[in-house]
């Protein structure tokens, strides 16, 4: 869109990171569902462990294109951690899935950590329209707010966060054989909007070698 750009070993590692780590939450989510309804209580910290580095460090390698909306899904996920800490410091580790169960307003403390997932979703269907992405956008607020409000049962919540976490494993896997550009989008924007808030008024260009690259053919944006 602003000029040729290369997609960089760098660039790559980075996309593979956001994969990987989405996973890594995907199946956190799942792991922590199976051991809430066996009754496990007292297991559910080290799923809540993965789901939180796997969200995070998938705010740190995802790629959009406005730095506002990208920080504020990173704030979003720095409280609902602290909301999780304050949960625990305050009912214990192994009664968090019981207080979030029969005190329905501890989710307004965690609820922002979801709220950033429902934006990487969100970001997922406006670059891929994969319907998977719609489930997640769409279940995971709906389950919540619907605990949260009363008009949903414990198990009808449980049941749509349980297929929601599967759609988000779908998603998950069905993006490793896209090419890391994809996930990369348009490389010119990135450098135009850098280049803008640095204020020289225009995009940053590549090296002679890159602009030579076949690579640096534009691809579509995500």
């Amino acid at each position: 869109m602003f000029g040729p750009y290369t997609i960089t070993d760098h660039d790559r590692r980075e996309v593979l990171g956001y994969r990987l780590a989405l996973t890594a939450l995907a199946l956190g989510q799942l792991g922590l569902l199976f051991t809430w309804r066996q009754g496990g209580g007292e297991g559910l910290w080290p799923w809540l462990l993965l789901m939180a580095a796997g969200l995070g460090l998938a705010l740190r390698w995802i790629h959009i294109y406005l730095r506002p909306l990208h920080r504020a899904l990173q704030l979003f996920w720095l409280a609902g951690c602290l909301g999780g800490l304050l949960l625990a410091q305050r009912v214990g580790l192994g009664a968090m899935g019981e207080a979030l169960r029969e005190q329905p307003l501890w989710i307004l403390a965690v609820g922002p950590f979801f709220a950033a997932l429902t934006g990487v979703g969100f970001k997922e269907f406006f670059c891929f329209r994969r319907p998977e992405a719609i489930g997640v956008t769409l279940l995971l607020p709906v389950a919540l707010l619907g605990r949260l409000s009363g008009l949903l049962p414990i198990d009808t919540t449980a049941t749509l966060l349980t297929v929601e976490s599967v759609l988000l494993l779908v998603l998950c896997l069905r993006k490793f054989p896209m090419a890391a550009a994809a996930d990369v989008g348009d490389k010119s924007v990135f450098l135009h909007l850098e280049a803008q808030r640095r204020g020289t008024g225009g995009t940053q260009a590549e090296p002679a070698s890159d602009r030579s690259n076949p690579a640096a053919a534009p691809t579509e944006a995500a």
